[in-house]
């Protein structure tokens, strides 16, 4: 717990998301003011910060439960063709989730527990996912521009050779066209598996196994955030009487808007 956001328990963390949607667009009643303050009382500051970790083992989250049918790009060990994804509550010494992987056999699945154990609290609400279904989209994209070589980089910084190829690019990426690479075709944003790291709360360095030392590859980004109206790679929109899919940022917030990312 940090000392400032107060440890939530599931419970309370979909109570005051159902409250939130039903007020949308109208003034908060009596009720409804005095059940969300009860869930997160009003603060008095200055906060004296105070980090300590929940007492006591406690159950994890699923976050995320894919089979490989529905995503290609998923490569699972042999016999296996079922990840299931999940995480602690609470941060650990990385400042985000500590996250636990298991490969399975769909096959073999077969005692399904109607009400999976939870934990007692939660330190950000954001670690509480909503459940939803995914609709996985493959979509190519390109590294990070400072995965790329020199060469590379002096390329995509040079606006002359966007125009000579006849890309249609906006012309307010004159003043840096290497905005253009970044913001439309390297790293897509959102959910993925597999792909290009995205470099944000460290930089760019070789990624070794602790245990025997080779290189790791990207399998599982946790995103805080959805595409942006800018990407070239905006998922294809449901019809609008179809169930929403996925997470949105509302629902599945990590650290300080850094994504989390799990390799293997």
């Amino acid at each position: 717990m940090d000392g400032i956001n107060p440890a939530l328990s599931p419970a309370e963390v979909r109570l005051e998301r159902r409250i939130r949607a039903a007020s949308r667009g109208r003034t908060l009643t009596p009720q409804e003011r005095e059940t969300l303050e009860r869930i997160r009382p009003p603060q008095e500051y200055p906060v004296t910060l105070a980090i300590a970790p929940y007492e006591g083992s406690i159950a994890m989250l699923p976050v995320a439960q894919l089979y490989a049918r529905a995503v290609p790009d998923l490569h699972t060990p042999e016999g296996a063709d079922l990840l299931q994804v999940l995480w602690c509550p609470f941060d650990h010494s990385t400042g985000m989730p500590k996250t636990a992987l298991f490969w399975r056999s769909a096959a073999t699945v077969t005692d399904i527990l109607a009400t999976p154990p939870e934990p007692p609290a939660v330190q950000f609400d954001g670690y509480l996912p909503a459940s939803c279904l995914l609709n996985p989209e493959q979509v190519t994209e390109y590294p990070d521009r400072r995965d790329l070589s020199k060469e590379l980089r002096e390329q995509i910084g040079d606006w002359s050779l966007w125009q000579a190829a006849e890309t249609g690019v906006d012309s307010a990426y004159e003043i840096a066209p290497e905005e253009f690479y970044a913001n439309e075709l390297a790293v897509a944003p959102g959910w993925r598996v597999g792909g290009w790291p995205g470099w944000g709360a460290i930089d760019p360095h070789p990624l070794l196994c602790p245990t025997c030392g080779s290189d790791m590859d990207a399998l599982l980004t946790i995103a805080t955030f959805e595409a942006d109206d800018g990407k070239s790679w905006l998922p294809h929109e449901e019809p609008a009487h179809e169930p929403s899919i996925g997470f949105s940022h509302t629902e599945v917030q990590i650290g300080s808007g850094y994504n989390h990312q799990v390799y293997v």
